[in-house]
């Protein structure tokens, strides 16, 4: 069973204020599209997880964390949502707390109540007001890439 978000139409200058951070809202982005799991707020998971296509977690995982194919996979972490151990991802939105290091190909999304303490390796990124990093940003560089 796949658990879809509705799409959000957005208005010509949401669009262009999208794109000119970097993240532009186009049909197929797994970063939008749906959660295909989610861990509860109850559940604590003590262990590695590996996942494809969505993952929403609102409960605690102490063990890494990643992706199967690092081209496909969004992890969302809920208010209530903590993971102990490391993040692999392509795109990772932040409501609760990371405490290890994030890679990411792709977007970090860090919401206003988030906390992530350790390293953050990502593609590109947003931080919102009241969002705290504790820990080395390091932007990623695509392979062949000379800056």
């Amino acid at each position: 069973m796949n658990w879809t978000r509705p799409l959000h139409h957005q208005t010509p200058s949401q669009e262009r204020r999208s794109m000119l951070f970097g993240r532009s809202k186009k049909r197929g982005d797994p970063l939008q599209e749906r959660i295909d799991c989610l861990i509860g707020a109850d559940a604590s998971i003590q262990g590695d997880l590996v996942f494809t296509g969505g993952l929403r977690i609102d409960g605690r995982i102490t063990g890494d964390v990643a992706v199967a194919r690092i081209d496909a996979g969004t992890l969302t972490i809920g208010d209530q949502g903590c993971i102990e151990g490391d993040v692999r991802v392509s795109h990772v939105i932040v409501y609760g707390e990371i405490r290890g290091t994030v890679y990411a190909t792709g977007l970090v999304d860090v919401r206003p109540n988030a906390r992530i303490w350790g390293d953050v390796h990502y593609g590109s990124l947003e931080m919102q007001a009241g969002a705290l990093i504790e820990g080395h940003l390091i932007k990623h560089r695509p392979v062949g890439s000379t800056q």
